[in-house]
């Protein structure tokens, strides 16, 4: 059974949540739909908590955000993929509880593998 998958695009640069909301219209197959978009972490949550997103592309060092670790205690459906330039993140943000890392710099079926893995498992709890 497929469903709408709701996305919410968290990225400071207005050009990245461009392509990413681009990128999900064209990948049709994903059956993806972004509902909101965010540049620092005040609109990011007052985004997750009026639109309720079952996936979060978030921008591993998006301004104001603290923890990704507090992220996935806040909303623990939320599948999340961090989305990075910086290749030290990528532990991190696995640690803190994301489901996936993609490396801003990754061809586009990377991350269309990522959401689709994303996806079909359940959130990743994060560590004590």
């Amino acid at each position: 059974m497929t469903y709408q998958l709701r996305v919410l695009v968290a990225d400071e640069q207005a050009g990245v949540r461009y392509a990413l909301r681009t990128l999900l219209q064209l990948a049709q197959e994903l059956q993806a739909q972004v509902i909101g978009e965010a540049a620092d972490a005040a609109a990011l949550k007052e985004q997750l908590d009026t639109r309720q997103p079952d996936m979060l592309l978030l921008d591993g060092q998006l301004p104001g955000l603290d923890s990704i670790a507090w992220l996935r205690s806040a909303y623990p459906a939320l599948r999340i993929i961090v989305l990075s330039v910086r290749g030290e993140t990528r532990q991190t943000a696995l640690d803190a509880g994301a489901d996936a890392f993609v490396y801003k710099g990754d061809p586009v079926e990377r991350l269309i593998e990522a959401i689709h893995t994303a996806r079909d498992f359940p959130p990743t709890p994060s560590c004590p």
